[in-house]
């Protein structure tokens, strides 16, 4: 008798040329050239970056949208995801790279306040757990923003509060969380994020990451001496456990934004081990023959905790094949292996011309997925 084929895409976005809901479509399309009426399921993933509320949301999510702060201080329209009282929370909705006006970057003072008004709108929908995705940020102020828009207080010398920003934490002299919103006492946040760098020193979100929001190497010492001016100051406030929040995993996450969300009692998760979760992954990997998944580039940073590493070792230890799509491949073939993808097809094999790959991403990517269907399923 023969086993009916199902394949399960479960892919996240190409950067900067397709969602991963346009991802799953381009590769049903192809697939379905070569193998008429192939029976797709397609569960758009991500990893708590961005790209996280449009994955919930194409999973049977609600799409709620709400006017926030941007990591600017400028109004901008930010959405969040909701089903029954589980809420999908995506940072870089408000307070993301993507929020900054094209070339502009303040790495001193952006702000995070948009990404607690959508905590806010969260608890305000009735929200009961909270996945809150953190990735892709503008900022750099270790949640100081976030938390005052949840209440929290960070006053300077005269009582003012300090301005919005990393940079403006250095004038920090009182922090006030005795204001926060009583509700988030009550929720399971959970903090789910692709990286695991504490808050501070060579490894903090300063050194690491704020080069790739506009910090000069200036600005990288200032941030950071700021930010463990805020965690000294904060500790003064709560207690011991903030010295050990800021040296936990996922503390530095965006900007240090995580070190924000574990004050506030979250607990930390991989990012793609918590959205293949809420996703219903599980049962979707059980009905499949073949997995189908991928990024814009596969490269050393993928087999850490991106959305195809997380989907691989999902189906491995469930004994599935995966083969993965990508713009751009530069992890070579053993190390796929170890990571429990058979075989990875990138664009670039069909159109050597980068530019090219991601203005035609879409067409390309049908016939990748062509290939595979050859490969696979004929």
């Amino acid at each position: 008798m023969q086993v009916t084929q199902r394949v399960l895409i479960a892919a996240d976005k190409f950067k900067g040329s397709l969602t991963a809901v346009q991802v799953a479509e381009r590769v049903t399309a192809g697939l379905r050239r070569i193998v008429p009426g192939l029976d797709v399921e397609a569960l758009p993933v991500a990893d708590g970056g961005d790209g996280t509320v449009a994955a919930a949301v194409a999973a049977g999510f609600e799409r709620h949208e709400r006017e926030v702060a941007g990591p600017l201080g400028q109004e901008v329209t930010a959405a969040f995801a909701l089903r029954g009282d589980t809420a999908v929370v995506e940072m870089a909705e408000a307070s993301g790279l993507q929020r900054l006006p094209r070339g502009v970057f303040a790495p001193l003072t952006a702000s995070t306040y948009g990404s607690g008004e959508l905590l806010l709108a969260a608890l305000d929908a009735g929200a009961r757990t909270i996945v809150f995705g953190v990735g892709g940020s503008a900022t750099t102020d270790g949640g100081a923003g976030m938390l005052s828009a949840l209440g929290a207080r960070f006053l300077d010398e005269d009582g003012e509060p300090v301005p919005p920003g990393g940079g403006g934490l250095a004038g920090l002299a009182r922090a006030d969380l005795s204001g926060l919103d009583p509700r988030l006492s009550a929720v399971d946040l959970v903090l789910a994020s692709d990286v695991d760098n504490p808050l501070t020193g060579p490894k903090g979100a300063p050194a690491v990451y704020g080069p790739q929001k506009g910090a000069s190497p200036d600005d990288v010492a200032a941030l950071d001496e700021a930010l463990s001016h805020f965690a000294k100051v904060v500790e003064a406030e709560v207690g011991p456990r903030a010295a050990g929040y800021a040296t936990a995993p996922g503390a530095g996450a965006a900007g240090g934004i995580g070190y924000g969300a574990l004050l506030l009692g979250a607990r930390f998760r991989p990012g793609i081990e918590v959205m293949l979760d809420v996703l219903g992954f599980a049962p979707a990997l059980e009905r499949a023959s073949l997995v189908i998944t991928g990024e814009g580039s596969l490269d050393e940073q993928t087999l850490h905790g991106k959305a195809p590493a997380g989907v691989a070792a999902a189906a491995r230890a469930a004994d599935k094949e995966v083969v993965a799509v990508c713009g751009r491949l530069s992890l070579p073939p053993a190390a796929l292996g170890r990571a429990g993808i058979r075989r990875a097809y990138p664009l670039t094999e069909v159109e050597p011309d980068v530019v090219k790959c991601i203005a035609d991403a879409g067409p390309i990517l049908e016939r990748v997925a062509e290939q595979i269907a050859r490969d696979f399923l004929r």
